[in-house]
């Protein structure tokens, strides 16, 4: 006995440590699982989402297309020698602004005057020949009539003074030919504008068939302003100009930073580009300033129509995801929902929204990025449609805890 109650003790204390630390480990466990049940309802507690809201308000949306243009000039003429010949003289400065009719060159025209006074040599002499055949005919009229002469004699004689009245007409013409190349000699401007560099300096030999021509005339006021609109947007474009409304073209400078010049759009391609699928239409600008310059790439910006009393929310307000476009609508119990809209036209700031939503109710347009439907919200500031003011901001925080009613929709737009 005395033998096995050391042992005995041992046994019981080895398993009693066992004990213990299965009881540790057991309330240790408990200890987690009571942490994470009483912790769930202070983070529910806890994701209200700081958000910016503004109410959507009534007002007047442009419908702008923007597209990318280039200056076309009304004329880009190249002036072509109609004749050949050494030319003589140059009477214009380079970059010089001409107008229609000026003088431009002079061609030698010394080979046209001869060919000219040979020409009236020519005619002195068979309009000569013709009074002959003439007084011949008169007589033998007289003789055909007395039966004294044969027919034969005297239709050839009424031919032979036909013959020579297209002798007669054939010179008048040779004539009318040289005066005309006479002209051609003394080069003038085609039409208005600018001329460019000189193309042939006096001295050298130009002929009819040159390419490069003696000057360039180009048009500088007024001008056109070319661009490309997609087909998509063709439709409002053609509904508007075929009623005869006058759509005006804002021109700016290519980076967009400066307004140009301003015009009318008069005329629409009647193709459309099936490798991009836009239609070139063409804008024409005073451009009495000349700020346009032809072939200069600008941007161009064609007030289409403009929406009356439409319900416009910031642009920042506007989502898109698996529900199509959409807006957070801040409901009277401090949440958000999902509500899904019909976008209309956009300036940048503000956006038009032709359905799914009302003037006076309140989105949010800041804090969206964590949001989802029926998340819990707190405005941290608000906006209206408009440039804040004191009472705007009242608006739109009063907005984001309860209902509008229909009076303060319309103080609001």
């Amino acid at each position: 006995m005395s033998a096995d109650t050391p042992r005995t003790a041992g046994a019981f204390r080895k398993n009693r440590g066992k004990w213990i630390a299965i009881v540790v480990v057991i309330a240790v466990i408990a200890l987690v699982v009571f942490h994470l049940v009483n912790t769930k309802p202070a983070r529910t507690g806890a994701s209200a989402q700081v958000v910016s809201v503004a109410a959507a308000k009534l007002g007047d949306m442009p419908e702008i297309l923007n597209e990318l243009g280039t200056v076309t000039p009304l004329a880009t003429v190249t002036v072509l020698p109609q004749l050949s010949g050494y030319l003589t003289e140059v009477g214009y400065h380079e970059g010089q602004d001409v107008k229609k009719g000026q003088f431009l060159a002079q061609i030698d025209p010394r080979q046209y005057e001869i060919d000219k006074q040979q020409a009236e040599a020519q005619l002195t002499k068979d309009q000569a020949t013709l009074d002959q055949a003439r007084t011949d005919l008169a007589r033998y009229t007289q003789l055909y009539q007395q039966k004294s002469i044969a027919e034969q004699t005297y239709m050839d004689q009424k031919f032979l003074v036909e013959q020579d009245e297209g002798a007669v007409k054939a010179d008048k013409a040779n004539i009318a030919q040289f005066e005309l190349d006479l002209e051609y000699c003394h080069i003038t401007a085609p039409v208005d504008g600018r001329v460019g560099l000189r193309l042939v300096d006096p001295g050298n030999y130009v002929t009819a068939s040159s390419s490069t021509g003696i000057v360039v005339i180009t048009t500088m006021k007024p001008t056109t302003v070319q661009f490309t609109v997609p087909q998509n947007s063709l439709s409002n474009v053609l509904e508007r100009f075929g009623t005869g409304a006058k759509l005006p073209v804002t021109v700016y400078n290519s980076d967009n930073s400066k307004q140009l010049a301003t015009g009318t759009l008069y005329a629409i391609s009647n193709q459309m580009a099936t490798s991009t699928g836009t239609v070139t239409l063409r804008a024409t600008v005073p451009n009495d300033n000349e700020v346009l310059y032809p072939n200069e790439f600008v941007n161009a910006q064609l007030l289409v129509d403009t929406l009356r009393n439409a319900v416009l929310v910031p642009t920042p307000a506007v989502q898109t995801g698996a529900p199509g476009d959409y807006v957070f609508l801040v409901n009277a119990n401090d949440t958000v929902s999902v509500q899904k809209v019909k976008l209309g036209p956009s300036d940048g700031k503000f956006t038009a929204i032709l359905s799914g939503l009302s003037a006076g109710q309140t989105v949010v347009t800041d804090g969206t990025d964590r949001l989802s439907d029926g998340a819990k919200i707190r405005v941290a500031g608000a906006q209206g449609a408009e440039p804040a003011s004191s009472s705007s901001t009242g608006a739109a925080h009063a907005g984001a805890r309860r209902k509008h009613s229909a009076g303060s929709s319309s103080s609001a737009s």
